[in-house]
């Protein structure tokens, strides 16, 4: 019998615990060439050299020292109910990128969800994760950017965004970890808001300018998902779990 997958086993194969060295020129370098908002962290990691090249911000966010933080801790100390999605996203998002060779800065992804903190507290981050360098078609450099957001109310969905050249061929390919979990997409999202106002697909599909069944293909996979049997009960379910406002 075949075993279970190991969610985030992919994406760990690639990443080391090593920190970043606070006193390289890497940091130098990226500490006036990286913007940073308040409440947030950013790191970079490097898979040339097999380790973090930067860190900032995370004894503040998550109490960790620059110096002290890897990408194995940020990646490992996801709170419980997000872990398992947050994984998968990881690897499909990784495995989707490395199987291109264009424009791989442009692409990057999204999630919102809960890292534990030193301390043991649970912090509520947005986190976006994407291509900083290539070269000759192959990532070198990863960033990472998560500042806290405390107006996200977490309900029982996982929410996340994809961007890049492939936009759609990029969520299409995250969305295939989504009926393991409640999760839904920005582009979804979106859509369902319009729905839960009283659009029409039709009226959808062109504020969109895409096509009606574009648009039916973003709502009703998420009656199966969300196992509900009618379009008042997926608005419902929205409401009850903070996917709608």
């Amino acid at each position: 019998m075949d075993s279970k997958p190991t969610y985030g086993e992919y994406t760990k194969s690639y990443i080391t615990d090593v920190p970043a060295d606070l006193s390289s020129d890497k940091v130098q370098h990226y500490k006036t060439t990286i913007p940073q908002f308040p409440e947030e962290a950013v790191y970079i990691y490097s898979f040339k050299l097999n380790k973090m090249i930067y860190a900032s911000g995370w004894e503040e966010l998550l109490g960790y020292r620059d110096d002290e933080i890897n990408i194995v801790t940020i990646t490992s100390i996801t709170t419980p109910e997000f872990a398992a999605f947050s994984h998968e996203l990881n690897d499909k998002a990784l495995m989707f990128i490395q199987s291109k060779t264009e424009d791989l800065e442009k692409y990057s992804f999204t999630i919102e969800l809960k890292k534990i903190h030193k301390n043991g507290t649970e912090v509520p981050l947005i986190t976006r994760v994407g291509v900083l360098h290539a070269e000759n078609g192959k990532i070198t450099e990863i960033i990472g950017r998560s500042q806290i957001n405390r107006s996200i109310k977490f309900g029982k969905v996982m929410r996340y965004a994809a961007y890049g050249p492939d936009k759609s061929e990029f969520e299409e390919e995250l969305n295939k970890v989504l009926f393991q979990y409640y999760a839904i997409s920005i582009k979804e999202k979106e859509a369902l808001e319009l729905v839960s106002k009283g659009f029409s697909y039709k009226e959808i599909a062109d504020q969109f300018n895409v096509t009606q069944s574009a648009i039916e293909k973003r709502i009703l996979p998420l009656y199966k998902r969300f196992d509900v049997k009618s379009l008042a009960h997926l608005i419902r379910f929205a409401y009850e779990n903070h996917i709608l406002p």
